[in-house]
């Protein structure tokens, strides 16, 4: 299975599954892993709890690394560009925060979206959780473009690799900048609690401690400036 689907959690089961769901393995969501028996889809060898991820940008999927391939593709030319290990920050940006009235330009129909520029295509795609997994939809550029200008975190995202997560409720928006496998993980949530029209109270419960976890890893953006950090 490839793409978002690669990443959907598995049922509760009577005795654990070799393949923990996505977020379990570390503090917040991102990253998986089951210890022992997992292997680095890359070369083979055994992985533990807490391994990190590499994209495969041909096949749009995300692959479970041991620690010598994930650092072998830290660099955008290594496998011929193809592979891209996952960074492992988490920022936000106090000083500027996303207005409603900005949220709104972008004409998302829900309240939570993620957003990642594919460097092939050089452009910005959006994205929401569904039941049926990851939802593209349509994204006014012109208006990403005005907001990118008004919000300097939105221009250190990593091509390919990190996206702005932007979460409306009640009391506002937040934004973030996230790694992609933290999309890959709430999506997976969605296809894996969602139930009836809106969603369902777990689902619910689910999209607000991921929204949490995240807020709670984030670091201030202007400390980080244009740089991209990997686990």
């Amino acid at each position: 299975m490839t793409g978002l689907r690669r990443y959907v959690p598995r049922p509760p089961a009577l005795s654990p599954p070799a393949l923990s769901p996505p977020g379990t393995a570390r503090p917040g969501p991102a990253r998986s892993g089951s210890g022992a028996t997992e292997k680095c889809e890359l070369c083979s060898a055994l992985v533990p709890s807490g391994h990190g991820h590499v994209a495969d940008l041909e096949r749009s999927s995300l692959l479970c690394a041991c620690r010598a391939c994930y650092l072998l593709f830290m660099h955008s030319q290594a496998g011929r560009g193809r592979y891209r290990a996952i960074p492992d920050r988490y920022l936000a940006d106090p000083e500027h925060p996303l207005s409603v009235a900005e949220w709104d330009e972008l004409e998302i129909p829900v309240g939570l979206a993620f957003f990642l520029r594919d460097s092939r295509q050089d452009r910005v795609t959006g994205f929401y959780p569904s039941p049926a997994g990851a939802t593209e939809c349509r994204l006014d550029l012109h208006a990403w473009d005005r907001l990118a200008a008004e919000h300097p975190m939105l221009g250190q995202v990593a091509p390919d690799v990190e996206a702005v997560l932007i979460a409306r409720s009640a009391s506002g928006v937040d934004c973030f900048l996230v790694p992609i496998d933290a999309c890959y993980d709430i999506a997976g949530r969605m296809r894996l609690h969602w139930r009836g029209f809106d969603g369902g109270s777990l689902a619910r419960q689910s999209i607000t401690e991921f929204i949490e976890t995240v807020r709670a890893r984030a670091k201030d953006a202007k400390d980080f400036g244009q740089e991209t950090r990997h686990g």
